[in-house]
C-alpha cells in the first residue's frame, strides 16, 4: 500500500515539474518573441536614407619652393629686411564644406554612400619695407657748414614683395559597407567595413613679385676740407614668378568606421564615441607650369637720369612638367555625436594625407605632400524607415 502512494506522489511531483519546465520555455519563448519583434520594429524604424552637411577649419600642409633669386651680379634684398620667403607660403587655413548621403536598405547590414569635401583658399600680400634716410649735410672739418643746403635724398633701401596665392581641393569617395559587429558595444553599436572609390584634385597658383634697392648710398668727395656730395647711386633687383599645379588622381579606397554608445536611448536621446579610419592608393597625373625671370642693374651718375647697367639677366624660365605619379593616401577621424531619433549632430577632428600629390619645385620636380587636419561639425537628417 506505501509503495502504491509513493508511486503515485512521484508520478504527481513528475507532472508538477513537467508543468512548471513548459510554462518556463513558454515564457522565455514569448519574452524572445517580443524581443525580436521589437528589434525587428525598431529596425524597421531605422531610417533608410541619411543625408549629412558640414564643415571642416583645415589646417594644411601643402608645400611649395620657395622662390629666392641669388642676384650674384648686384647686392642681394637688404638683409635689414625680413626675406620674402616668409611670405610667399600658399594660405595656411581652408574651410572646408562637407556633405554625405548614404543608404541602408531596411533588413540589411549593408550601407552604399557618397560624400565630398571641397575647399578653397586664398591670400593676397604687398609687404613694403624701406629706410628713411636724411638728407646728406655738408661738412668742412666734421662741422656742419651753413653755405650748402641739404642734398635730399632721392631714394632708400627697399624691399617689396607682393604675392597672390590662390588654392582649392576636391575629394570625392563612393563606397559600399557592411555592418561586421564583431559582437561590440553589446549590440548597440556599429563597426562599418567599406570598399570604394576616391576622386581626388588638387590646384594651386602662385603670383610672385620681388622688387629691392639693396645699396642705395650718397656718393660723396673731399675739396678743401668740404665733404661735399656727388651722385646717389643704386642697384634695382626686380624678379617675378607664376606657377600653376595640379593633381587630378583615382583609385581604390578601404576605411573602417565605428560608434560606441556612451550614454541614452536610442529610443530617445544617445550619445556615441565615433571614430574611423580610411587608406586609399590613388593613380593620377601630377602638373606644374612655373615661369620665372629676374633682372638686376646698376644705375650711376644722377638719379633717375636713365644712365644704368644691366648686371644680371639670365635667360627667362619656363617649365612644363606632366607625369604619373602613384599618391598614398591615409587618414582618420574621432569625435563625438548626439542622437535624437532621425536627427544627429556630430564634432570631432579629421585628418587626411596624401604623400607626394603635388610637385611643388620651380626649375625641377619636387615632390611634397598634401594634407588637410582640423576640427569638424556635422548635421545629419534620417528619412524615410
Amino acid at each position: 500500500m506505501s509503495e502504491l502512494v509513493n508511486a503515485r506522489k512521484t508520478g504527481m511531483n513528475f507532472r508538477r515539474q513537467l508543468l512548471a519546465t513548459a510554462s518556463a520555455i513558454a515564457l522565455i519563448g514569448s519574452l524572445y518573441g517580443a524581443g525580436g519583434a521589437k528589434a525587428a520594429d525598431d529596425d524597421s524604424d531605422r531610417p533608410s536614407v541619411w543625408i549629412e552637411l558640414g564643415g571642416q577649419l583645415s589646417r594644411m600642409s601643402e608645400g611649395q619652393e620657395t622662390f629666392a633669386p641669388a642676384f650674384p651680379d648686384s647686392p642681394p634684398r637688404p638683409s635689414i629686411f625680413s626675406p620674402s620667403q616668409k611670405f610667399e607660403g600658399l594660405p595656411p587655413y581652408s574651410v572646408d564644406e562637407t556633405g554625405k548621403i548614404s543608404f541602408e536598405p531596411t533588413g540589411s547590414d549593408w550601407v552604399l554612400s557618397a560624400s565630398v569635401r571641397y575647399g578653397r583658399s586664398s591670400s593676397n600680400k604687398h609687404v613694403v619695407q624701406q629706410t628713411h634716410p636724411a638728407a646728406f649735410i655738408v661738412t668742412k672739418s666734421g662741422i656742419p657748414s651753413p653755405s650748402f643746403a641739404p642734398d635730399q635724398p632721392l631714394a632708400a633701401h627697399f624691399a617689396d614683395t607682393r604675392v597672390q596665392n590662390d588654392e582649392s581641393h576636391l575629394v570625392l569617395d563612393f563606397q559600399a559597407g557592411k555592418d561586421v559587429g564583431l559582437g561590440m558595444f553589446g549590440g548597440r553599436g556599429s563597426s562599418v567595413l567599406n570598399l570604394g572609390v576616391r576622386f581626388a584634385q588638387f590646384n594651386s597658383k602662385s603670383n610672385i613679385s620681388l622688387k629691392s634697392d639693396p645699396d642705395w648710398h650718397f656718393s660723396y668727395k673731399y675739396a678743401y676740407g668740404f665733404k661735399l656730395p656727388l651722385y646717389q647711386p643704386y642697384h634695382s633687383n626686380l624678379a617675378h614668378l607664376s606657377a600653376a599645379r595640379s593633381f587630378r588622381g583615382i583609385g581604390p579606397s578601404l576605411s573602417w568606421n565605428g560608434a560606441a554608445p556612451i550614454a541614452g536611448s536610442s529610443q530617445s536621446s544617445e550619445v556615441s564615441f565615433d571614430w574611423g579610419v580610411n587608406a586609399a592608393i590613388l593613380f593620377g597625373r601630377q602638373r606644374a607650369n612655373v615661369n620665372h625671370e629676374e633682372t638686376g642693374r646698376y644705375h650711376g651718375k644722377k638719379y633717375h637720369a636713365g644712365y644704368h647697367v644691366t648686371l644680371y639677366h639670365p635667360t627667362p624660365v619656363n617649365v612644363h612638367r606632366t607625369k604619373t605619379v602613384i599618391v598614398p593616401n591615409i587618414g582618420g577621424f574621432a569625435g563625438a555625436s548626439w542622437r535624437i531619433q532621425n536627427f544627429k549632430v556630430s564634432a570631432g577632428y579629421r585628418a587626411d594625407l596624401f604623400f607626394g600629390a603635388m610637385d611643388g619645385g620651380i626649375d625641377a620636380t619636387k615632390k611634397e605632400n598634401v594634407g588637410f587636419y582640423g576640427p569638424f561639425a556635422s548635421v545629419s537628417v534620417g528619412l524615410g524607415g
